[in-house]
């Protein structure tokens, strides 16, 4: 499947009116504009830089119910989570697969204790539950984590949960509402909205990448920024009051050595109450995540030290070969879009709730915000179905629950043209070709780190493949030299913050 940006973009000029237009091309408004599109509505979704740029390519990579939010208490939260993780597994198999979690347990009372939260998880599943939660003995335990300290673990508790590659699903989605008749352009950055009576009818946008102006006309404009929510509310009313709390959490990248290559572990009590997973990725461990509080939002975030220092930490706890700064190939921060509620003194965020929040304001802009990478699709539901109501478009109904999600994953037969770029990331020319070709990459930084998983997988990697990625983009994009050391160059100071021992 090609998929040209100028021409979608010549295409979208000739429309007078859309039914609804989409800012924000992550996975909640990606999932909107699917959901919109595969209803019959001419769909519009306009992304300020790259699709998934920010939160929704920094993730844990899991599609889960939410343990701890059963810990705390919130039943439906987990009920809904789990629903939709049964959905997704059905419509995007090539991308979502079960994966087996382990809690290993030093006093016998923990495996009772977690056992039994654990069998509800099971039971709100229901029909779509992945497989059972079981009780495991000291030997199976350290079976199935062959990295984790020996000492003290009495048994453990397995249970099933699951596991994806965020930003290859932002791909299925963009090529999914694509195939379904909307448009979708990534660097059109929303500048100002446009107004009629009072009413949203609208909005002005700037090309980023030709440094040219546009305006779009739409019946109703919803608002799926994540953390960026507050900068498009302002544009409609200067006086609104922000409803984001962002909270920053980080990643460490490392080994699938240290734990295990199959089974993810679950640390389920650290001394700030937080729960630590330790998940095998692409032959990779990831191992997060924090929960700071942050004043201000970036599309680049840079993880903090104190961060780095705290996951290091934990595994040393946990991991018999402690880890150091030395044997991180990649480290990330991701910044949550936490709706606000009463915040303690000390600005606790890991309190807050991970459902989502829709508003509606007096001009009809339509703002989704919140929620977390499984239930995307739910709250796309609910925002495409209040944005119908809002300006009474024709009613049609949601698709999505059965809607197969386009794949677009190269079987591993035909994917070698030559061989990998570097041994040690699973990636080859092939693999760059179709993020331009198919895939609607436009710079080196896309194609390195959100069509593959370069420079989140192995960021010193990625900095040596740079310039012969940059050769072939130059070839496939028809860029000068300029360009191209551009490119490399801009690459370059991206991927410094992924170095552990460059961060600061």
């Amino acid at each position: 499947m090609r998929v040209a940006r100028n021409q979608l973009l010549n295409s979208a000029l000739n429309c007078d009116v859309w039914d609804i237009i989409v800012i924000g091309g992550g996975a909640t408004g990606l999932g909107v504009a699917v959901d919109a599109a595969s209803r019959g509505y001419n769909t519009l979704l306009l992304e300020a830089v790259d699709f998934g740029k920010g939160t929704s390519s920094r993730s844990t990579k899991l599609i889960h119910g939410g343990v701890r939010y059963l810990r705390q208490g919130n039943v439906k939260l987990v009920y809904k989570a789990l629903k939709e993780r049964g959905y997704l597994m059905a419509n995007a198999p090539h991308l979502v697969t079960p994966l087996r979690f382990v809690i290993p347990c030093t006093k016998w009372w923990h495996q009772l204790w977690y056992g039994l939260g654990l069998r509800l998880y099971d039971l709100l599943a229901g029909s779509l539950s992945i497989g059972p939660s079981r009780i495991l003995t000291r030997e199976q335990t350290l079976d199935f984590l062959p990295g984790i300290k020996p000492g003290g673990v009495k048994g453990g508790v397995e249970y099933w949960d699951a596991q994806f590659d965020d930003t290859r699903l932002l791909v299925s989605l963009l090529l999914t509402c694509i195939n379904n008749g909307g448009t979708a352009l990534n660097y059109m950055r929303v500048t100002e909205l446009i107004k009629t009576n009072g009413i949203v009818s609208g909005v002005k946008v700037r090309d980023e990448l030709a440094n040219s102006q546009h305006e779009f006309r739409a019946k109703v404009v919803v608002n799926a920024t994540g953390v960026f929510t507050d900068a498009i509310r302002s544009m409609d009313d200067r006086a609104s009051r922000t409803i984001i709390r962002p909270a920053q959490g980080a990643h460490l990248v490392l080994d699938s050595s240290f734990v295990s290559e199959n089974t993810a572990l679950l640390i389920p009590g650290t001394d700030d109450g937080r729960v630590i997973f330790a998940v095998p990725w692409h032959s990779r461990v990831l191992l997060g995540t924090t929960d700071v509080s942050v004043d201000e939002v970036s599309e680049e975030p840079r993880p903090m030290n104190d961060e780095i220092d705290y996951l290091l930490q934990y595994g040393a706890r946990y991991l018999s070969r402690p880890p150091s700064r030395k044997d991180v190939l990649s480290v990330f921060a991701g910044l949550r879009p936490l709706v606000k509620a009463v915040v303690t003194p000390n600005r606790d965020t890991k309190t807050l709730s991970r459902d989502h929040t829709l508003k509606v304001s007096s001009s009809k802009l339509v703002t989704i915000t919140g929620g977390k990478w499984t239930t995307y699709r739910h709250m796309a539901q609910d925002a495409v179905n209040r944005a119908a109501r809002t300006v009474r478009l024709v009613r049609l109904e949601c698709k999505t629950k059965t809607l197969k999600l386009v794949d677009n994953e190269i079987p591993e037969e035909n994917s070698a043209e030559g061989t990998v770029l570097i041994p040690s990331l699973p990636y080859t020319e092939t693999h760059i070709r179709q993020a331009v070709n198919s895939e609607m990459a436009v710079t080196l930084e896309d194609v390195l780190a959100r069509r593959t998983r370069c420079l989140f997988l192995d960021a010193r990697a990625s900095l040596q493949i740079a310039p012969r990625v940059a050769a072939i983009l130059r070839d496939e994009l028809g860029w000068d030299f300029e360009r191209m050391e551009n490119e490399i160059h801009s690459f370059q100071q991206v991927a410094a913050s992924y170095i552990a021992d460059q961060t600061d």
